[in-house]
């Protein structure tokens, strides 16, 4: 069986310092979020030096991006904004001291996106599919990415019991609208990325699904991103605590990839890294780094 990559409409894209070619390479986006909660960490980045220190980190191993978090997006009350552009606008400029790495904001909130752009961010993620058009126009007056995530709630607030009867197509349907509405606001489909919202309002079943399925997202024709890592369909499915869903994650990453994803986002990211470009190589998208094993006149042993 051959791999069939739904073709992207423009699949080269400058963001910020960087530019991709993603009908050849995936772009690996490492996770550093400073709150007290984060699902993951549990607060282990809240601290100005230790995001800092985990964003360069994540660097050194080879992320191709870093996508910093001022707020977690469970429920529970919302954070003053601005206490959230504190948390994440020191963090976007010691890093850009450092290095010039894609870096996104996870946020919701235009004065926040704002800052950080000015701060120098590249990419603003909201997780919440431009629940405020004043994000949109925000990006809009900049240079910088937006990504679009499905997901049906209002802004930390629960969702209880989400029922589709395709999840996929419905999914479908929101990215194609959101895409729009962006596109009317002024920013073009050379700026736009797209998250089905892997456990965004959605049930374990409903994310395998959407994992199953990634392919027609990816026909989309815009640059789908998975977030997959280490989530609670992962720890569900296997039955494993946070601490260890590594594997999961790493398998249903690489499953995203080989249906069109071309932006992963991780927390691991020296063992994610190592996972993308192996499987970048199995899909024809890139060379070995080097070739020796039988490639001489004698079988090395």
């Amino acid at each position: 069986m051959s791999v069939y990559l739904p073709p992207l409409r423009d699949p080269l894209r400058t963001i910020g310092a960087h530019t991709f070619d993603f009908s050849q390479r995936v772009a690996v986006m490492a996770v550093v979020n400073r709150t007290p909660d984060s699902f993951y960490d549990r607060g282990a980045t809240f601290a100005l030096d230790a995001a800092v220190h985990a964003c360069l980190t994540a660097v050194e191993h080879g992320a191709d991006w870093i996508d910093i978090g001022g707020v977690p997006f469970k429920p529970g009350p919302a954070l003053p904004v601005e206490e959230e552009i504190a948390r994440v606008v020191p963090v976007i400029e010691a890093l850009r001291r450092e290095s010039d790495v894609v870096v996104s904001v996870d946020t919701f909130e235009p004065e926040v996106a704002q800052h950080a752009i000015v701060a120098g961010a590249d990419v603003i993620n909201d997780t919440t599919g431009i629940h405020d058009r004043r994000l949109a126009e925000v990006v809009a007056d900049s240079d910088a990415t937006l990504v679009i995530t499905h997901s049906l709630a209002e802004p930390r607030t629960v969702y209880p019991r989400p029922q589709y009867d395709d999840v996929v197509k419905e999914v479908v349907a929101f990215l194609e609208d959101r895409v729009e509405v962006a596109v009317s606001l002024g920013i073009p489909e050379s700026r736009i990325v797209i998250d089905p919202g892997h456990d965004l309002n959605k049930n374990t079943l409903h994310t395998l699904e959407l994992t199953r399925r990634f392919d027609e997202i990816a026909a989309l024709g815009l640059p789908a991103l998975a977030a997959v890592s280490n989530k609670d369909f992962i720890g569900e499915t296997l039955d494993v605590d946070r601490a260890d869903r590594l594997e999961g994650s790493l398998a249903a990453a690489v499953f995203c990839i080989a249906q069109g994803a071309r932006v992963v986002r991780m927390h691991n990211v020296r063992e994610s890294v190592a996972a993308v470009r192996m499987t970048e190589a199995i899909l024809g998208l890139r060379k070995p780094a080097y070739l020796k094993h039988n490639m001489g006149d004698f079988n090395e042993e």
